[in-house]
């Protein structure tokens, strides 16, 4: 089989610098496009650094579709996996229009483009799209919930439009990944999570606390009724997230698929709560960390995490890094950001 070419759309960004890491390392071309509205060159240079060579980087807006069909044009694309969205969810709420335009647009147009070239796409989505659910584990078949954020909704729309594309376009298969909690950093600390502002995700904001970057980390909500008062998430390492989609587009290009639309989740199957999390934290690195409760914050569900039996089954895949070991990379990350 002749080698395959995928593009990985916002791939300077934290999970698709590591994608295309893994891409590049099974032995796949990739193309990488951005339009750095959530990042800028850094993982990117760290992506080259660690393949040890330059790879195409395309600066782009997936809105404008004449510059999709100028990128399909230029390079032989095999599959695409999307990941060009906006992600703030705080923002979200205070600017529907922008997200809704942006994170369906974007994908329209990429879906639009891929069907005309019959080419295989892969799209980013998440847990979110359950919600607060009264099975746990969840599996693929459980129940989707109205989204509690425009951004959330953004996610389960363009699930949506993908099924609902590929139902009616017979030159396109497409998977969707619904990932748990990504958190970790590449082993060699030079790429990872980097975000702009003041982190909206727990371990960046653990990391920064633990630099001296932010005064204090506030866990929201001791009062939950989980087993220590804290939510409880699925936290799923970054690599290992990575070659799950590796696994993904090699069941697409492959032919393997058992149906033109397929939902994988994407996490370790085994809770954690939030001071676990930090405890673990703690304890890897050897610091101590300036926290303290605060009230519950709107919107956060109680409990979730996988039930990721589906994607060993299928796609053989399944995650293999310690939380030790995540946490550990976080922090290499971290204080290599520093200077330390």
């Amino acid at each position: 089989m002749s080698k395959k070419t995928v593009l990985v759309s916002g791939g300077a960004g934290f999970i698709g610098s590591h994608v295309t890491v893994e891409l590049t390392q099974a032995g796949y071309d990739v193309v990488i496009a951005d339009n750095f509205s959530n990042c800028d060159e850094t993982n990117y240079r760290g992506v080259c650094a660690i393949l040890g060579k330059e790879l195409p980087l395309i600066p782009m807006d997936f809105c404008q579709r004449s510059s999709v069909e100028e990128l399909f044009s230029k390079y032989p694309i095999d599959a695409v996996i999307h990941f060009a969205a906006f992600k703030a969810v705080g923002e979200s709420v205070s600017e529907p229009l922008k997200y809704y335009r942006n994170n369906l647009v974007s994908f329209m147009n990429i879906l639009d483009v891929a069907r005309e070239k019959g080419c295989n796409v892969l799209f980013s989505s998440s847990a979110t799209v359950y919600g607060q659910t009264d099975q746990l584990p969840v599996t693929e078949q459980s129940p989707r919930q109205p989204a509690e954020s425009p951004y959330g909704n953004t996610k389960t729309m363009c699930e949506d439009i993908l099924r609902d594309s590929v139902k009616a376009y017979p030159g396109v298969r497409g998977i969707a990944l619904r990932y748990f909690n990504p958190i970790g950093a590449h082993p060699s600390a030079l790429i990872g999570e980097l975000p702009r502002g003041v982190p909206n995700n727990l371990v960046p904001f653990i990391t920064q606390t633990a630099i001296g970057k932010r005064e204090c980390l506030s866990v929201f909500g001791n009062d939950y009724p989980t087993p220590d008062g804290t939510c409880l998430r699925d936290f799923i390492d970054i690599v290992d997230l990575a070659k799950a989609h590796v696994c993904a587009v090699t069941r697409m290009c492959e032919g393997k698929m058992k149906q033109a639309y397929e939902i994988f989740n994407v996490g370790t199957g085994r809770p954690l709560s939030v001071l676990e999390l930090i405890t673990a934290f703690e304890k890897v690195n050897g610091v101590k960390l300036n926290w303290k409760y605060a009230p519950r914050r709107a919107g956060d569900v109680v409990a979730i995490w996988a039930d990721p039996t589906l994607a060993e089954q299928e796609l053989g895949w399944k995650a293999e890094r310690s939380i030790e070991d995540t946490l550990a990379a976080a922090w290499a990350w971290e204080k290599r950001l520093a200077g330390k």
